[in-house]
């Protein structure tokens, strides 16, 4: 394990049906190849040893001898691994068969779970020679391989790094799996060895459960099932496989595949105990259901020795920013709760005007965007929405055009005030020279703005609507008492790396006209800045944000992994690296996560008196919601660990 990362694999066999001899040593080349590339565990489907095709052949005491041989193999195989390795076989018990999962580390049978759900319907019939585990006494032991084996549906294997749950098949598709009585009695990776058919749609069905499943538990999920070599006399079986991650898919293998074949990914177990953590209803209902369970069978496994990591899955450098169609049914989705949040607000209060601050900048845009949409929404004349810009020392005119004639071209009232005469009579009020471009030089202008918008408000019965985001609020970079305050903040929830895209989507909608899209794409090829500095001797921006700031798909970043996860520096560190090793170097990397957290915990106090405004996210940080904070919290701790990276 590194950063909370256990690397696991599941296997698809090539198997020959009723020949043990030959499966086991399929499912030996995938166990070795996947303890050479640092897998913890991997899992192999349902009766590989044997081939689940069987049919009658179940009832001949040659194949369930062999498939004892064939395990004992696999056990001398293992002394020497420290992988654990999970495969399917026959196993006599009572008279009967059980249709187990064999949990083999070193030699040793560490457990053996037989199925709870027997199938007998449609193309199953596994009563005809498979009784269910559900009627087996707690404490149950056979003997296998020369050893004597507790069996148990309700299993536990503790490794060193995390807690593993068995299921097999059919038990996923009941309406009380064994894997939610395991994941609230401790297991956060989940693995089912399974001989699924396929059948028309069963696919997509399939890939929902199964994400369905692991996010429900919160757990890691990994599923095997049978493929090629089983027999196609009635059905096929085309070899599935997954890794499944508190619902989002992390490897699966190539389906119908004619030889054997594993994948491999990385299950964070530290971040699935951190979701249960805070997801308090997981603990409740633990506390409900597992008092009326039988005690689980908790099986310690061997020690596994440190190896080199290497990380398989992909980590998102845009973790805000879904990627293909989903993103565009993101940014409908948000536009939408902006616009219902702030009509909602309208109503509410009667106010049929609004107030906008209008930069030419990415934020105002799509505050002004969101705001005509509710508008429209209520049927208010748009004639309500007061755009004002107002220049100041550092307007561009390439901002202040753009601001213009989006105004004009959405038919929104304009209004132009100045602020440089008000601020530099403030200057020789407060004895500031004028041209010391300090944080005063700076706040002074954003303060003006905001009071400004505030008694334009109050004039014309209307509300100011702030524009403001995510990330801003994040670093602080806002001033306190000016742009910071707002009467409703519709981008409150949303992250800077997604502005961008909403702007970009709206431009693109049928019902955007052709001089709008045009004004909107020059918005969004602006940098970003709060022009409160001079322009160069060229006119053009010379106070850009991200220079002063860091990158905000970095901060984007680190805020994300921060609050969704609460992830320590170091892990961060660790994951963006792997997320910008094409952007950033480690040294940009490391000196930008120091600054977000200075930043992140000076700027507290801003958030925490932060106006009304909608969530549209996975997070917040409005101290009515997601983020509860102190102002006066020490750094140290994070900064310390950030100095030794």
């Amino acid at each position: 394990m590194k950063h909370g990362f256990v690397k696991v694999a599941a296997g698809v066999p090539r198997v020959s049906v009723g020949d043990p001899r030959s499966n086991v040593q399929e499912i030996e080349s995938l166990v070795i190849q996947a303890e050479g590339r640092g897998a913890e565990l991997i899992v192999l489907p349902e009766l590989c040893l044997t081939g689940y095709t069987c049919g009658d052949l179940f009832a001949q005491q040659l194949l369930t001898d062999e498939a004892e041989l064939a395990l004992i193999h696999l056990l001398n195989f293992s002394r020497s691994l420290d992988i654990i390795s999970i495969v399917g076989l026959p196993v006599p018990y009572a008279g009967g068969l059980l249709n187990c999962a064999a949990a083999v580390q070193k030699g040793r049978i560490l457990a053996l779970v037989p199925k709870t759900y027997v199938p007998n319907y449609g193309e199953y019939y596994e009563r005809r020679w498979f009784a269910s585990g559900a009627s087996i006494p707690a404490g149950t032991t056979v003997w296998l391989c020369g050893q004597q084996v507790k069996v148990q549906s309700f299993t536990l294997l503790h490794t060193p790094t995390c807690t593993v749950g068995i299921e097999l098949c059919e038990d996923l598709w009941t309406p009380i799996p064994p894997s939610s009585l395991l994941a609230l009695a401790g297991a956060e990776v989940i693995v089912n060895l399974s001989a699924s058919n396929e059948a028309v749609g069963k696919d997509a069905y399939l890939r929902a459960l199964i994400a369905q499943q692991s996010a429900r538990c919160m757990s890691g999920y990994v599923y095997a099932s049978a493929g090629w070599g089983e027999s196609t006399q009635d059905t096929v079986f085309a070899g599935k496989a997954f890794v499944m991650e508190n619902g989002t898919l992390l490897a699966e293998a190539a389906q119908h595949a004619m030889t054997s074949q594993f994948i491999e990914s990385e299950i964070d177990v530290e971040r699935l105990r951190l979701e249960r953590r805070s997801r308090t209803t997981f603990a409740d209902t633990a506390a409900i259901h597992l008092p009326s369970q039988p005690q689980p069978l908790v099986v310690d496994t061997a020690l596994i020795a440190g190896r080199d990591f290497t990380l398989t899955r992909r980590i998102d450098a845009h973790p805000f920013v879904p990627a293909g169609d989903k993103l565009e049914e993101r940014c409908a989705e948000i536009v939408e709760v902006q616009a219902a949040g702030l009509a909602h607000r309208l109503e509410h209060i009667g106010a049929q005007k609004a107030v906008i601050g209008i930069s030419g900048g990415l934020d105002s845009t799509l505050a002004l965007l969101v705001t005509v949409r509710a508008f429209d929404r209520l049927r208010l004349a748009r004639s309500g929405i007061i755009g004002i810009t107002m220049p100041g020392f550092g307007t561009t005119d390439r901002t202040h055009s753009n601001a213009c004639e989006l105004m004009r071209h959405l038919m929104v009232t304009q209004r132009e005030i100045s602020i440089a005469a008000a601020v530099r009579q403030h200057f020789s009020d407060i004895g500031h020279d004028g041209k010391t471009t300090d944080v005063t030089y700076e706040n002074a202008q954003a303060r003006e703005r905001t009071q400004i918008l505030m008694d334009v408000a109050n004039a014309e019965g209307a509300i100011v609507v702030g524009t403001g985001d995510l990330s801003e609020l994040a670093l602080g970079w806002c001033t306190y008492s000016g742009d910071h305050i707002s009467m409703y903040g519709v981008n409150a929830g949303v992250p800077k790396t997604l502005v961008r895209h909403l702007v970009y989507w709206i431009a693109g909608r049928d019902t955007t006209s052709a001089a709008v899209r045009q004004t909107l794409l020059d918005i969004i090829d602006t940098p970003i800045s709060p022009e409160l500095i001079p322009a160069d001797e060229k006119g053009e921006i010379s106070q850009r944000t991200e220079d002063l700031v860091g990158p905000y798909e970095l901060h984007d970043f680190f805020l994300y992994y921060v609050l969704r996860w609460g992830f320590r520096p170091a892990k961060i560190f660790f994951l963006a690296q792997e997320a910008f090793a094409d952007t950033f170097t480690i040294d940009t990397i490391r000196r930008w996560l120091t600054t977000f957290y200075r930043r992140f915990f000076t700027q507290q106090f801003k958030r925490s008196c932060m106006p009304d405004g909608p969530k549209v996210g996975s997070i917040s940080l409005s101290p009515r919601g997601d983020w509860r904070m102190p102002s006066d919290a020490s750094m140290a701790l994070w900064i310390a660990e950030c100095d030794g990276l």
